[in-house]
């Protein structure tokens, strides 16, 4: 298990986006910290009102956005349109090609979310979009699936063998997770303060884990509890494009 504090990311702040990158990304650039499994991007970004990314291009690339406050607006060269807040999520496979923007619609309320991206198991498929909601009172001690390869209702298809869980885990209460050997689990405090017990960590807001070689991750909620997302993904990288 490697942990890495809030303040070891990569910060970047050009005034209307604040930016942190566990990753190689943009003008970051180290060749030991460019992925974890299949995952490759991970930034937290506050946009500030009536700002965003403008039109650009993507291919091979599977994308997620997880709206954590205001709101952001989608659109792309193949039609979709969307917004999205917290209880919605956003995933782009790039496939052979897409070109798409992130504006924050609103002027004066800043946009938070994360951005992550992984390598497809799967290359050349056609470019596709879609939009998600889950039901935030779910998430409430319990982790919430809300992007999979296996998905349902209320959760996005990703071309991956991975699945991201969010959950708001009050203070004292405590959850477990298992996967199958081999696997990894990529571990994010959105906010508040977790426990690992077994290992005796705490994690504070923008702490993460790298877990590897493991089958149970025991999760604690802190002093006020905490608000996490869990990623449990092979430990295969697939190719793709660099993230850039």
């Amino acid at each position: 298990m490697d942990i890495i504090r809030s303040e070891e990311r990569f910060h970047r702040d050009v005034g209307w986006v604040e930016s942190y990158s566990s990753f190689s990304f943009a003008d970051y650039y180290e060749e030991s910290n460019r992925s974890f499994g299949p995952l490759c991007v991970f930034n937290e970004d506050r946009i500030a009102g009536g700002r965003g990314f403008g039109a650009h291009p993507h291919r091979e690339m599977e994308i997620v956005t997880v709206a954590l406050g205001g709101r952001l607006k989608h659109e792309d060269s193949s039609g979709h349109t969307a917004v999205t807040t917290f209880g919605g999520v956003q995933r782009m496979s790039a496939g052979t090609g897409i070109v798409h923007s992130e504006m924050n619609p609103d002027e004066t309320e800043e946009s938070h979310l994360l951005q992550i991206w992984f390598h497809p198991e799967t290359r050349k498929l056609p470019a596709s979009y879609e939009t998600t909601t889950f039901d935030i009172h779910k998430l409430r001690n319990n982790l919430l699936p809300v992007v999979s390869r296996n998905s349902g209702p209320g959760v996005a298809h990703i071309h991956q063998d991975a699945t991201l869980y969010l959950s708001d885990l009050e203070e004292g209460a405590a959850l477990v997770h298992r996967q199958e050997p081999g696997r990894l689990m990529y571990l994010f405090v959105i906010q508040g303060e977790l426990t690992l017990p077994q290992e005796g960590y705490t994690l504070a807001a923008g702490d993460t884990a790298r877990i590897r070689s493991r089958t149970e991750l025991v999760l604690g909620g802190g002093s006020g509890g905490a608000r996490l997302l869990l990623i449990d993904m092979t430990a295969a990288a697939a190719g793709g494009e660099r993230a850039v």
